[in-house]
């Protein structure tokens, strides 16, 4: 059968601009980088979250299903909850120390 292209730009304005790119919103797949060279930043928030500690993993580069992936990790090896969202591991409780030493034990050596 025929790929109708025309149905995934329905709704769309289009511009008389003639160097318009039309953008279809798919994004690039970001490569993800080797553990030796991830940045990652663990800490501790209260704010905004109903006096609840949580523990915050941040600067993790590559895609999401790798930051799931990790995210589970971290929370089975707490025994806890948690979530992945908008690029950051949110673990429920303060395992600041416990979450270094597991990612470290990863081989994520540039840990802080």
């Amino acid at each position: 059968m025929k790929n109708n292209d025309w149905k995934d730009r329905l709704n769309i304005v289009y511009s008389t601009n003639p160097d318009f790119q039309y953008d279809n919103g798919e994004e690039e797949e970001v490569e993800t980088l080797d553990k030796k060279q991830q940045k990652l930043r663990v800490s501790i928030e209260k704010k905004g979250r109903g006096g609840k500690t949580v523990t915050v993993i941040t600067g993790f580069t590559g895609s999401e299903e790798d930051l799931k992936e990790l995210g589970k990790l971290l929370k089975t090896k707490c025994g806890v909850g948690g979530s992945v969202k908008d690029g950051e591991i949110l673990i429920q409780g303060e395992f600041r120390q416990r979450i270094i030493d597991l990612l470290k034990a990863e081989g994520y050596t540039q840990t802080k």
